[in-house]
């Protein structure tokens, strides 16, 4: 079969549909989630947290926290993608693998090794089961040695050992923190589904649109890439494509048997001014980004300010069908502002004055989001 040529305005048009930043909007929160297939959560609230401000880009009327009752309702469960996430509860057939997967994984890393003995985690998991979902500050084991970034204490390791193999459970949280359950209790009884991998494999290209072996083992990272090459070798309904790439070339990947279909049916992209998370799904993978749009970013958080090239907490800015710059934002909550401390406008794109009140029109919306009254710029020397 020759392979299908995807422009790369197509291209663009697809991947910004596939993650719902054009098109109808969702019909309800776990709706959204489940189209996006997860949503990463994150602890950093530079304005808002990252769950939030994703969730908000594709439902307006979204507020901070709202996501939490439907965790507690069992509609999503929370576990491990490329980090922790949220994921639509009809997965959970398809995580055993995961689970087990990864809590192998803590067991043998030393990262997870908790010194505490089985008869003392046995004793973390029975007050979990006599007591409730408990918090890990219930627990009070201390850490013993140099108190490195990452340190956590003994108890602190044990659970979360216990959490990426299934044996624990994120119950449910409150201003953000983690409240542990056993997993019998939170996760519906279901069996393994034994095309877990294929099933997998065809939900993960469904949400990128085209993809290659690389990119649907990454989505979730759940089926090991043996296995994902396996089902591309296998699996008949595929369609090669070639996508157009921002450079000019063409890279070679595959695409649902519908994918004619939704081509046709792709909805315009508008000219919103959209401010994306750094963690939105839609910029995580930074080789597709360039390769798509020709847009290079780099999350700096946890550089060094010296080595920083942009800025601590920096926002794509999305505008059609490219990326027309980035800005840094800090929320300053006792004045009740939100701050401009860095633009950059992405070499090439002009900036009108119609492009400026696109971008004021979006930080008016975020910093509503944030709880935030006003926008104010306050561009640091060198920083535009």
């Amino acid at each position: 079969m020759s392979a299908l040529s995807i422009d790369n305005r197509s291209a663009r048009r697809l991947w910004l549909a596939v993650n719902g930043l054009t098109g109808p909007r969702p019909r309800s929160l776990p709706a959204a989630i489940d189209a996006l297939g997860f949503v990463q959560i994150d602890t950093i609230r530079n304005v808002v947290r990252a769950h939030d401000h994703i969730l908000w880009s594709r439902l307006p009327r979204y507020r901070e926290g709202e996501v939490w009752r439907h965790l507690k309702s069992r509609a999503l469960f929370e576990h491990f993608t490329h980090d922790a996430s949220l994921l639509p509860a009809w997965l959970l057939p398809l995580w055993h693998g995961q689970f087990a997967r990864l809590g192998e994984r803590a067991a043998r890393g030393a990262w997870y090794q908790s010194g505490l003995g089985q008869a003392e985690i046995a004793a973390i998991r029975a007050r979990i089961r006599d007591e409730g979902p408990l918090p890990s500050r219930a627990f009070d084991t201390c850490i013993t040695g140099p108190r490195e970034m990452w340190a956590r204490p003994p108890h602190k390791k044990a659970l979360e050992q216990m959490w990426y193999a299934g044996e624990l459970a994120t119950a449910y949280r409150e201003n953000f923190e983690k409240f542990y359950d056993l997993g019998e209790r939170v996760f519906p009884a279901c069996d393994p589904d034994p095309q877990a991998h294929g099933r997998l494999n065809h939900a993960a290209l469904a949400r990128l649109g085209v993809a290659d072996a690389g990119e649907i083992q990454r989505f979730w990272g759940a089926v090991p890439n043996a296995a994902v090459r396996a089902w591309i070798g296998g699996e008949r309904r595929l369609v090669p494509v070639e996508i157009g790439t921002a450079g000019g070339g063409a890279k070679a990947a595959w695409a649902p048997a519908d994918i004619e279909a939704r081509l046709a049916a792709l909805p315009a992209p508008g000219t919103r001014m959209r401010l994306i998370n750094p963690f939105d799904p839609a910029v995580r993978d930074r080789v597709r980004l360039s390769r798509l749009f020709g847009f290079e970013y780099r999350n700096e958080m946890f550089v060094p300010k010296a080595r920083r090239r942009w800025g601590y907490y920096v926002y794509p800015l999305l505008e059609g069908l490219r990326f027309v710059g980035r800005v840094e934002l800090k929320a300053d909550r006792r004045a009740g502002a939100l701050r401009v401390t860095g633009f950059w406008p992405e070499p090439g794109v002009k900036w009108p004055a119609r492009r400026h009140a696109r971008l004021a029109a979006e930080l008016r919306r975020f910093a509503r989001l944030g709880g935030l009254e006003r926008v104010e710029w306050a561009l640091e020397p060198g920083r535009n």
